[in-house]
């Protein structure tokens, strides 16, 4: 059955923290990462901030912006205010640990 697959979005994997295993679809242009209730990615622990950053999708690029969260975002175990997402990337967003990974060509 491998051959016919649905095309998946681009996703945050959650490989670390609570929800290990979670796939986050980035389906939409804009997918906020956070506490609040609606958030797109909702990451529930003290550790995040109710609005901590957003995934910000423009063509094949991909950006990942902190929205002034109080634990900062960080890529690669860098703290960053702003990176573009290169596949297999990891974030960390308080407790969690996700992997960006692009949406399959096909």
């Amino acid at each position: 059955m491998g051959q016919h697959q649905t095309r998946r979005p681009a996703a945050l994997v959650v490989t670390g923290g609570k929800d290990a295993g979670a796939h986050h679809g980035l389906a939409g242009a804009v997918n906020r990462i956070g506490r609040r209730p609606g958030s797109e990615i909702l990451l529930d622990d003290v550790s995040v901030s109710r609005s901590h950053a957003v995934v910000v999708r423009n063509g094949r690029r991909v950006l990942l912006r902190d929205t002034g969260s109080l634990n900062g975002t960080f890529v690669n175990r860098k703290r960053v205010d702003e990176s573009v997402l290169e596949p297999g990337d990891e974030i960390q967003v308080g407790t969690y640990k996700l992997v960006y990974s692009p949406s399959p060509a096909s």
